[in-house]
């Protein structure tokens, strides 16, 4: 099994739920960030536009819960299936984040 799985994306966060806890008491924000760019592909310029569904644990989700609508930053993170049941939906798993305005 290969462990290499680190994503970097920078954005503007678009939608912030409401947290929520698990029944465990474990703090859960999912949230959304809206990615756009340009970006070199086959020696040409492509604009590069997403809306990167993304979920925040613990102390980390509490942090982000925190952030305005609009706020500009970059995080890092895994990629994982948004359940067992949709395997090809993916969801950015936020570890590390960083505010840019």
């Amino acid at each position: 099994m290969l462990s290499r799985n680190r994503v970097l994306l920078g954005g503007t966060l678009s939608e912030l739920p409401a947290l929520r806890y698990t029944p465990a008491g474990v703090a859960i924000q999912e949230l959304v960030i809206s990615h756009e760019s340009q970006q070199q592909e086959n020696g040409a310029q492509r604009r590069a536009q997403a809306a990167v569904k993304a979920v925040a644990v613990g102390q980390t989700g509490i942090a982000l819960s925190r952030l305005p609508l609009g706020q500009t930053l970059v995080v890092k993170g895994f990629l994982a299936a948004s359940s067992q049941r949709y395997p090809d939906r993916l969801v950015l798993h936020i570890d590390e984040y960083e505010l840019l305005n």
